[in-house]
């Protein structure tokens, strides 16, 4: 690569000009220690001076330690250069982002170690995945699109791919859909920005579930919607607890998350019904179901609906890997052009070779394959671990028949000193506090998830879970007992505050 540096403009000694540009470059590191300056020629044509002048610069660059010069190779920066200068002080730093703008650490990021046993939900088995397959399948797109001019592909996706997805959702889900109907994203967090980019204004009420998935929550705030969450009971979202004037609903009806319920027909019947009466949106995010341990699952949202007001939201991100970074949004006829124009106007089009392969992968019975073979291992993993906490009085299961995660009620302990406790202990669990945004659920509970844990460790992990709610449980009463008494006189003077006094 080149190398850009500016010389002082004007009259004066060009060699001590040249000098000090490179000095500089060096000092403040730009240029790193072992790289290799251009030669005195094309630096000199780069910077309109004479070749000389250049060569005398390097020429005292070497004699001061900046740089060393190699016979036959070159001149270099020296490893040992003089240290950077340091910064006369803070650099300006005026702009700020407008509220609602903070990084939330994703709970399955980090670079370190995985716990020993890896309870975290979201997190599919890399190794049941055919990588070789995969590779196979994208090494041949690429090389037949190096062939190809250099063009732009289409917003709403790569057409095989938006065909691929139509049919297999067909069969999957018996969900009638057509290559027009897919828009191609990078996820479900890219599809619920699309949607909402193109539905929302600053102010309008988006209703989620409580508890519900905290990205999506974050996503509308962060687009300037209000968020309102709705209680979630046996049957799935409540409608009428609804807010009057919403929006849009965020729903995951066929594995809420993270209770893991289904939700009922009735219940999906008085959703439609209560979206079509208040001409509000509904984004059905079907995110796991690919993974369904018993009798055929209730028909979509999107398959029930008769009025166009579903957006059906799918990924393959548990069926395959995350890191795939591919999802699909189906999308009615009235809103189309508009979410392939938001597209266009974000990030333009996906990884094409990518969505070329999958398309194949999809075809070829490939995905098919790989979700019958893993859904065999994780319907053993659901089994294991549903038998496992049933053994433990404290925890309730809640029954679920779908998805890569299992929650469990508990009855007696604190659940984030429980998760802290374990954490310790190398067992990473989660607690469905977090996943609460207004206020504790109504019953303390625990999330599972079984994509990420070693099958041979399920036993051994869960077997230290009786000790750790106990724990809880002492540590808990101690600092009851610890807290001071209040007096009777504290007590009645207490009762005198005005409502809404803060104690």
């Amino acid at each position: 690569m080149d190398l850009v540096i500016e010389i002082e403009p004007g009259g004066g000694e060009k060699t001590a000009a040249v000098y000090r540009a490179l000095r500089a470059a060096i000092v403040d590191g730009r240029v790193p220690a072992g790289y290799r300056l251009p030669a005195t020629r094309v630096l000199a044509a780069d910077l309109g001076v004479s070749r000389g002048s250049v060569a005398g610069a390097y020429e005292r660059l070497v004699a001061e330690g900046y740089l060393t010069a190699r016979v036959g190779a070159g001149t270099f920066v020296a490893e040992a250069a003089p240290a950077r200068r340091r910064a006369a002080g803070p650099a300006p730093d005026p702009l700020r982002p407008r509220p609602g703008w903070s990084l939330t650490p994703l709970p399955t990021s980090g670079e370190g170690p995985a716990p020993r046993y890896d309870f975290r939900t979201g997190i599919p088995d890399a190794r049941l995945f055919p990588f070789d397959t995969w590779r196979r399948l994208v090494g041949a797109e690429l090389r037949l699109r190096a062939n190809n001019p250099g063009t732009y592909a289409e917003p709403s996706g790569h057409p095989a791919l938006r065909a691929a997805v139509a049919r297999y959702l067909g069969y999957a889900r018996s969900v009638r859909a057509t290559a027009g109907d897919v828009v191609v994203t990078n996820g479900t967090q890219h599809a619920l920005d699309l949607i909402g980019r193109v539905l929302l204004r600053p102010g309008d009420v988006v209703a989620v579930e409580e508890p519900g998935y905290p990205p999506a929550r974050r996503l509308f705030t962060s687009l300037g919607a209000r968020v309102v969450g709705v209680p979630v009971d046996e049957q799935g979202l409540v409608v009428s607890a609804l807010p009057a004037h919403c929006r849009l609903v965020y729903v995951t009806p066929s594995h809420q998350f993270p209770l893991g319920r289904v939700m009922s027909l009735a219940r999906r019947q008085e959703l439609l019904g209560w979206a079509r009466k208040r001409q509000a949106a509904i984004v059905e995010d079907d995110y796991d179901s690919e993974f369904r341990f018993s009798a055929r699952p209730l028909e979509p949202l999107c398959t029930l609906d008769r009025s166009g007001r579903v957006l059906y939201v799918g990924t393959f991100s548990k069926s395959m890997l995350p890191s795939l970074r591919t999802g699909f949004v189906l999308v009615p006829p009235g809103l189309r052009p508009a979410i392939v124009a938001a597209r266009q106007a974000g990030d333009g089009y996906g990884q094409v070779a990518v969505q070329a392969a999958l398309a194949r992968f999809i075809d070829d019975g490939q995905l098919a394959r790989h979700v019958r073979k893993a859904g065999r291992s994780y319907l053993d993993r659901h089994i294991r671990i549903v038998r496992e906490i049933g053994r433990i009085s404290a925890l309730d299961v809640i029954p679920s028949a779908a998805g890569l995660h299992v929650t469990a009620l508990l009855e007696r302990g604190d659940p984030a000193r429980i998760v802290m406790l374990a954490r310790r202990s190398g067992l990473e669990i989660e607690n469905l506090a977090d996943y609460a945004a207004e206020g504790p659920p109504s019953r303390p509970g625990l999330v599972f998830g079984y994509g990420a844990v070693d099958p041979d460790l399920i036993e051994e992990g869960l077997a230290r879970l009786p000790a750790l709610i106990e724990d809880s449980q002492r540590r808990d009463g101690q600092a009851q007992q610890r807290r001071p008494a209040v007096e009777p006189e504290q007590r009645d003077h207490r009762h005198e505050r005005e409502p809404g006094d803060h104690p």
